[in-house]
């Protein structure tokens, strides 16, 4: 598993900067449903950006992983998989996997895969996150997952931050200046 940071830029303003970043986290990943937890990736990604203040997204590049933010406990995962799994079963009927009455967006290892494309309308491909005081602003038990949904292969998952630093954040009232 490897971050490459991309592209990153500050534009200054009087009292403080605005700074922008952006990386990807290349993954393998395992046998759907598999659940990797990335919160500490992106939170050490935006510690070494220096956003205090900003927002930070996190994006799947496809159409079969998934982002979703929410408890990391064995049974809830157990739970959020059975729930996918009756709303798009495996070996459910799929228009998308009749290869002789498809014809678009095909390659030569096309596999039938509709059930991991329709789990990942339920959970989206990014999440948005708020960045207070230089840190997610999760609740205590969220937490952000890459979730595959189809077959183990290498994966790409792009971070991006903004936001501002270089100003005094009085946390503890609730008031930023």
């Amino acid at each position: 598993m490897t971050v490459e940071n991309g592209q990153h830029f500050a534009v200054g303003l009087p009292g403080f900067g605005f700074i922008g970043r952006s990386g990807t986290l290349k993954v393998a990943t395992g046998e759907a449903p598999w659940y990797l937890d990335i919160t500490d990736r992106v939170a050490k990604f935006i510690q070494e950006a220096g956003v205090l203040m900003g927002m930070a997204v996190v994006f799947s590049k496809h159409t079969t992983a998934a982002i979703m933010v929410n408890e990391k406990e064995s049974l809830l995962l157990q739970d959020v998989t059975r729930l996918m799994e009756r709303v798009a079963p495996r070996d459910g009927q799929y228009f998308h996997d009749d290869f002789e009455m498809r014809t678009e967006n095909m390659t030569d290892e096309e596999t039938p895969n509709a059930h991991a494309h329709l789990k990942h309308w339920l959970l989206g491909s990014s999440e948005a996150i708020p960045v207070i005081a230089g840190r997610l602003a999760l609740g205590q038990w969220q937490r952000i997952f890459l979730v595959e949904l189809d077959k183990p292969r290498e994966r790409e998952v792009v971070f991006q931050v903004m936001g501002f630093s270089g100003f005094k954040l009085e946390v503890e009232k609730g008031v930023v200046t």
